[in-house]
């Protein structure tokens, strides 16, 4: 079937030619029971609320992409440098670790905005580069004078034992120094082993970015065993401990934290969320999902620069000291009304989730954290941009702006994501075939045609013809098709399997 224009006149004639498609279609068919998106609040920005709407436009994408992007990257980049507490009478702390997934089609823009947000992260590591050099030959030194000790020991075993006296210990210089790690502002797709030999050499963590997140939350297991257990845990940043294959010592690692954040269609949601074991790894997500925007010619051009400064600076944070001189996080309190505000929010948060769906329901029982963590990084994304001293705490008006961003945005945003992942098949496939419909203009569809070129890259989750078959009867059902099958040829058969579209669909979208 070839896909082209239809004009109302031919709309006209094929509802002259079946008068069944006279009902009115359910257009709800379009949203497959999803919720409607929501605006995202700005307050939790502050003065770079502008400049993620600038980045935005230049990708042609909703701001929510940047924005979340932007929530990923600041935290990642402070990191295990600072800690939250919200109680001066409780040892709860929280990292500052964010995973972040944006849905949307992909004309929706994802890539281009997260890019924006994510592509000066680069720069910074760039910048790294002379000093890794710099300690990557201090550590040739270290190997070449390891290996001449350990020669020299060696020797001393030999005469000690032809005199049969005790074995000598051997000295801390002659054993092999780990090789130093670059500085890692981001990583795209790694085995667990490799993150981890990563994270050693960047204490304060990284950002993992997946351009396609479905990819990533099904394969936890790919490489080897315990890789969703890996990732559980470096979403809480505790210190983690890899046993290597063929070596002789274990990879210890401080603080296993690593940001997330990623792009990940409709489509594919239901596989990655609802078929996944439930641990409350996917809960741990901050979902954004907005409608697309009209295409638009930017108004300016973002301010990139100052994008790249902030990101400078929240780089610069220095880790502290315990008594040792080893690095330590810094822990920032909340203020007292910040600890009352939060503690009034807590108790509201779970009202309202006893019948809520499971993924819903650990979502917001992981929502303090998150709080937290969302204001202990816009706290400092906030001194980043005035400048000054760095905050010593985190301030009630910042956790008022996160817990208005949590309520008003984010709560709503994951019922949209699990709502959606949790319809039956049918209803998915049904609002995709109607939106195709729609975009294609289409007054008739032919049920096989639908699995050929150039339809079966757009339907792909429609590719067999019972699956096909179910969506195309659902929309029998909902007035948007009418059946229109003649036999082929003179003899009984098979019918031809076309169905007419409900003219009325393209007068109610």
């Amino acid at each position: 079937m070839t896909v082209a224009s239809v004009t109302p006149l031919d709309r006209a004639v094929d509802f002259k030619a079946s008068p069944s498609l006279a009902v009115m279609p359910d257009m709800d068919v379009l949203r497959g029971g999803r919720r409607e998106a929501v605006p995202m609040p700005s307050d939790m920005f502050g003065d770079t609320w502008g400049l993620m709407k600038d980045l935005a436009e230049g990708a042609g994408a909703p701001v929510d992409y940047t924005a979340i992007g932007f929530i990923a990257a600041v935290a990642s980049l402070i990191g295990g440098k600072r800690k939250v507490r919200p109680y001066v009478t409780s040892s709860w702390s929280e990292p500052c670790i964010i995973w972040a997934g944006a849905v949307g089609d992909p004309s929706a823009n994802k890539s281009p905005a997260l890019d924006a947000v994510t592509a000066h992260l680069r720069r910074i590591e760039a910048d790294h580069a002379f000093d890794h050099q710099t300690r990557m030959l201090g550590y040739y030194a270290d190997c070449e004078r390891a290996k001449v000790e350990k020669q020299a020991w060696q020797k001393n075993v030999e005469a000690a034992h032809k005199e049969s006296l005790g074995t000598p210990s051997m000295p801390a210089v002659a054993v092999e120094p780990e090789e130093p790690q670059r500085r890692r502002t981001m990583i795209m797709d790694a085995t667990p082993e490799a993150v981890g030999a990563i994270l050693s050499g960047n204490p304060a963590g990284t950002l993992h970015f997946r351009d396609e997140l479905a990819g990533w939350l099904t394969s936890f297991d790919r490489y080897s065993p315990g890789g969703r257990e890996f990732w559980l845990e470096a979403y809480g940043g505790r210190p983690f401990v890899i046993d290597r294959k063929g070596s002789k010592s274990a990879l210890t690692i401080p603080f296993n934290g690593v940001s997330v954040v990623g792009g990940i269609q409709p489509d594919k949601m239901a596989a990655a969320l609802l078929d996944a074991v439930d641990d409350g790894l996917v809960a741990r997500f901050l979902w954004v999902w907005p409608d697309p925007v009209p295409l638009q010619r930017p108004r300016q051009l973002a301010d990139v620069s100052r994008l790249e400064a902030i990101y400078r600076r929240l780089d610069g944070v220095q880790f502290g000291r315990d008594e040792a001189g080893n690095a330590t996080a810094i822990t920032l309190p909340l203020t007292p009304e910040a600890s009352d505000l939060f503690h009034e929010w807590r108790l509201s948060n779970g009202q309202g989730v006893e019948d809520s769906g499971a993924l819903y329901k650990s979502f917001c029982g992981k929502l303090p954290g998150a709080l937290l963590r969302l204001s202990l990084a816009m706290e400092l994304v906030a001194w980043a941009t005035r400048g000054g001293d760095e905050p010593e705490a985190v301030t009630v008006q910042t956790v008022a702006a996160v817990a208005e961003w949590i309520d008003e945005y984010a709560k709503p945003m994951a019922l949209r994501v699990y709502g959606d992942a949790s319809l039956p098949l049918v209803e998915r496939n049904a609002a995709i075939l109607a939106r195709y419909i729609l975009k294609q203009g289409m007054a008739k569809v032919n049920a096989r045609d639908l699995g050929r070129s150039p339809h079966k890259t757009r339907l792909s989750s429609m590719r067999d013809a019972e699956t096909r078959g179910a969506a195309i009867e659902y929309l029998c059902d909902a007035g948007w098709l009418s059946s229109a099958s003649t036999r082929e040829g003179p003899t009984p058969g098979r019918g031809k399997g076309d169905y007419l579209v409900n003219p009325l669909v393209f007068e109610g979208r």
